[in-house]
């Protein structure tokens, strides 16, 4: 499937962000607007920014995995 009919299904969603150039970013996905992906990232501290990448540049996205049924390491 392309990766902008995953958009809908991934809207408020973590996901991994694969580019055209081999890098890849991660985040929550905000949406699509005037030809960019919106992506919430974790900068550190307190502090997240709304990253805008162009959608050319984009090569696919992906929803994280859900975590493993492992015991907490807290139990």
């Amino acid at each position: 499937m392309p990766w902008q009919q995953k958009v809908p299904y991934f809207y408020g969603q973590p996901i991994g962000v694969s580019f055209v150039d081999g890098t890849g970013a991660s985040g929550v996905l905000c949406g699509i607007s005037e030809g960019k992906l919106l992506v919430m990232q974790y900068l550190y501290h307190t502090q997240f920014a709304l990253m805008q990448y162009d959608l050319y540049t984009i090569q696919d996205i992906h929803g994280f995995p859900l975590c493993p049924n492992e015991k907490s390491l807290f139990d």
